[in-house]
């Protein structure tokens, strides 16, 4: 029997879309250091390395004619997850300033404020599929003025802030990379 699930996971590898973007119910939240410097707006395929190509996994491979219990299919899923949480980081972008969209899933709460979640490209990310390469999540540390109230789990916003190439391990996720914000606010 072939499971929608495994094909998914794995097409996941040829896109990294923003899709679904309904405005996010989030309040905006900024900090004094918002107004320092104009912050550089990425891309999430910006956050990968030229040469990152994880799809050459699967070449002369019908992917799709796999079942989920093939011992193929088993074995290129656990390959794949072992290639996204390694995934390089663009070491060029250590320590800039940037601006940058995706879904919140909370990690840590004070209340009702948000001082901890990952930053994902696409809807559904680390609970519904597995998480995305480990260079397509970034942990966001909420500067301790910051208060970023979500009301909605998987509320889409835009994040300013500093971002560090380093990677982390939340538990939940690996991530590539860590950005203290000093703004969050909802994507329009």
């Amino acid at each position: 029997m072939h499971h929608p699930a495994c094909r998914l996971v794995l097409l996941f590898l040829l896109a990294f879309p923003m899709t679904g973007c309904d405005p996010a119910p989030s309040s905006i939240a900024t900090t004094a250091d918002e107004t320092a410097s104009p912050a550089r707006t990425l891309d999430w395929d910006e956050l990968m390395p030229l040469d990152f190509e994880p799809e050459a996994l699967f070449e002369g491979i019908d992917i799709a004619s796999l079942a989920d219990d093939d011992p193929l299919a088993i074995e290129l899923l656990e390959k794949l997850r072992q290639i996204w949480d390694a995934a390089p980081v663009v070491e060029a972008l250590d320590g800039e300033r940037v601006r940058l969209p995706g879904f919140v899933i909370p990690l840590e709460m004070d209340g009702p404020a948000v001082t901890e979640f990952l930053l994902v490209p696409f809807y559904g990310a680390c609970i519904h599929v597995p998480p995305p390469p480990a260079n397509q999540t970034v942990l966001v540390e909420a500067a301790a003025e910051l208060r970023v109230i979500i009301r909605q789990v998987y509320d889409t916003v835009w994040v300013t802030g500093r971002l560090a190439a380093r990677p982390t391990d939340t538990g939940l996720a690996k991530a590539g990379y860590t950005l203290t914000a000093s703004a969050v606010q909802p994507y329009p």
